[in-house]
């Protein structure tokens, strides 16, 4: 009746039906009825959207994503609080667009980690927009570590240089040097030698990392890297500088294995002091000559 016009009613009262739908979701909340919750929270936002009321809209549709969330349809539950947080965007409230985001990213994360990727990222790009960079490399840090654990390493390390360039804007030098093993870690496990030189290269620029006991472990992981020394590369990454990372990146080092699985080159030992009158040790045996060193002729 809310929404009928007659003569002297001449528009519908979308105020009133979205009012007493909002109290109709409620009530089969409590009542643990979560389907008809989720359609009264529907008719709920439709009202709103008739009525202009973008915010409270938004607010309606995040309510039934709730709702599909508790019937563990958590796709479905995601692409609603998606619709809203685009609505509070275009309301003018990016901080609860963002908030949104983040929430359904971790709704799907241990069901579809691809798209939690995609749905930190974005959160991180509202963040960024409102120069919130500190939430904004938070998320970026999240997206990284799934990535990594999605062994997407190519986009990992990409991400992993947005959040250090933006620690590097906000002067977190520290934390420069550990995203600097981070992407050294993921550039390894691409097999790309190169660019995790170059990693450690461009990050001597960083404020106090020359020098620092994580610009060392570096150099001694890629020297032991680039000499197929797995005992050298095995040791660098146990040890707690390592091991007491984010547990992707400690995972990364822990399984880290040098081009051809090689092991610690021995060095030989210096000739030991001989005793007086104790016979000299006999000379290696030259190996046996090739019959056809000089050819066949």
């Amino acid at each position: 009746m809310i929404l009928k016009t007659g003569f002297l009613k001449w528009k519908p009262d979308y105020d009133s039906a979205a009012s007493e739908y909002g109290k109709a979701a409620v009530a089969f909340k409590n009542a643990k009825q979560f389907e008809q919750a989720k359609d009264a929270c529907l008719r709920e936002a439709v009202a709103h959207e008739n009525n202009r009321a973008l915010f409270h809209a938004a607010k309606a549709y995040e309510q039934a994503g709730m709702m599909l969330k508790e019937m563990q349809k958590l796709p479905e539950a995601v692409q609603l609080i998606e619709k809203a947080s685009m609505m509070y965007l275009e309301n003018g409230t990016p901080d609860t667009a963002a908030m949104a985001l983040e929430r359904a990213g971790k709704l799907i994360e241990n069901v579809d980690p691809d798209k939690a990727v995609q749905l930190y990222q974005q959160t991180a790009n509202v963040f960024e927009n409102e120069e919130r960079l500190r939430q904004a490399v938070e998320l970026l840090g999240k997206a990284s570590r799934l990535l990594v654990r999605g062994r997407r390493f190519d986009e990992a390390a990409l991400s992993i240089q947005k959040e250090k360039n933006i620690y590097k804007e906000i002067e977190n030098y520290p934390t420069c040097y550990k995203k600097t093993i981070a992407q050294v870690l993921v550039h390894l496990h691409r097999n790309d030698y190169v660019a995790a030189e170059r990693c450690v290269r461009e990050s001597y620029s960083i404020p106090g990392f020359n020098g620092s006991e994580d610009c060392a472990a570096l150099e001694q992981l890629l020297e032991g890297y680039d000499q197929q020394d797995q005992d050298q590369v095995s040791e660098v990454c146990n040890s707690p500088l390592f091991k007491y990372m984010d547990n992707d990146y400690a995972k990364l080092g822990l399984s880290l294995v040098v081009p051809g699985g090689g092991v610690k080159k021995k060095v030989a030992a210096p000739p030991q002091a001989q005793p007086e009158g104790a016979p000299a040790p006999a000379a290696p045996a030259e190996e046996e000559e090739d019959e056809y060193a000089g050819g066949l002729c």
